[in-house]
């Protein structure tokens, strides 16, 4: 699209130029004329060819040597003729070339540069032709390249600006989906990790009509609180801490676990040391009931919180306390 642009933008310069040189009447000043036409050139060559860090916008220089060309161009194209002779075809080459000159400014995003220029133009050929004569002989024709010049433009950016915003909503939207699916086969392994635990429990109870003997009520309330775990517990588990919390169970102990999204984000090495450090604190927990909670906070990943039996008030019950931090200490 950019080769295509520069290539027709040289060729209707190049146009231009030739038109200049192709005159019918001999110029009073022959050489003011040439010193137009190399102006021309030298300045929307640089203005098409001159490149920018950004690879669109006009590097300031260029900028200025088309805007001293906008006013001198016309000037020295005009005083190189007699009078009558201003409004011949080949004498009014500089109305297209400056109009050109300011579409490429708006083009690479100097649109002041170029509406100064297009202003510069309708000056100089009212001045020198007549308002009335310059708009008959092409000055219409500029205008209206400027315009739709920076319509296309401002429709352009637009255009780019909505197209970010959909690739970012298609990138979230693919993340998300990504999410879900992640979450739903980890729903589907804790689902079949239950059913695995909560099985033989079930088709005991089943098989004795309901009448289970002290043992096997104790692995019904393990079964029923893994289960609760699997569901509950979220990334927090791993083989470590679910032993932890199961010797904990069969001390007599209540353990029950939260995960609140506190992990969410952890890189996999620092989760594997929170989850060993859970266990240990776990497995040496001597309370009577157990809470396990990975909340929401900046610098604390994992608290770990035992109450005793007894205890005339909440704070003389809580015998464990203990916060495993988010990043290593």
């Amino acid at each position: 699209m950019r080769s295509m642009t520069t290539a027709l933008a040289l060729g209707f310069a190049l146009y231009f130029a030739a038109r200049a040189i192709w005159w019918t009447e001999q110029p009073a000043v022959p050489l003011l004329l040439v010193a137009a036409i190399v102006l021309y050139l030298a300045a929307v060559l640089t203005a098409v060819l001159a490149s920018s860090a950004d690879g669109v916008r006009m590097p300031m220089g260029a900028a200025v040597l088309a805007l001293i060309s906008s006013a001198v161009v016309p000037t020295l194209a005009s005083l190189a003729l007699e009078r009558e002779m201003r409004g011949a075809p080949f004498a009014t080459w500089y109305i297209g070339a400056v109009g050109l000159l300011a579409v490429v400014c708006i083009v690479r995003r100097h649109a002041v540069c170029g509406w100064v220029a297009l202003g510069a133009l309708i000056v100089s050929a009212s001045a020198y032709m007549g308002i009335v004569d310059a708009f008959t002989l092409g000055l219409v024709g500029s205008i209206t390249w400027v315009v739709v010049a920076q319509l296309l433009v401002i429709f352009w950016e637009r255009a780019v600006r909505d197209t970010e915003k959909l690739a970012d909503a298609q990138q979230a939207v693919s993340a998300w989906h990504a999410t879900q699916v992640v979450r739903q086969r980890e729903r589907r392994v804790r689902a079949q990790r239950a059913l695995a635990i909560a099985g033989p429990v079930l088709t005991r109870t089943v098989a004795s009509h309901g009448h289970l003997n002290e043992q096997e009520k104790l692995e019904a309330r393990l079964a029923e609180g893994t289960m609760r775990d699997e569901l509950r517990g979220g990334i927090l588990l791993n083989d470590a801490v679910r032993q932890a919390i199961s010797d904990a169970r069969r001390h007599g102990a209540v353990v029950t676990v939260f995960d609140e999204g506190g992990l969410e984000g952890t890189d996999d090495a620092r989760l594997d040391e929170i989850r060993d450090e859970l266990a240990s604190v776990v497995a040496s927990a001597r309370s009577n009931r157990v809470i396990i909670r990975a909340g929401r906070d900046d610098q604390v990943a994992v608290t770990v919180v035992g109450r005793a039996a007894g205890g005339a008030h909440d704070d003389d019950a809580v015998d464990l306390w203990h916060e495993i931090r988010r990043t290593r200490e």
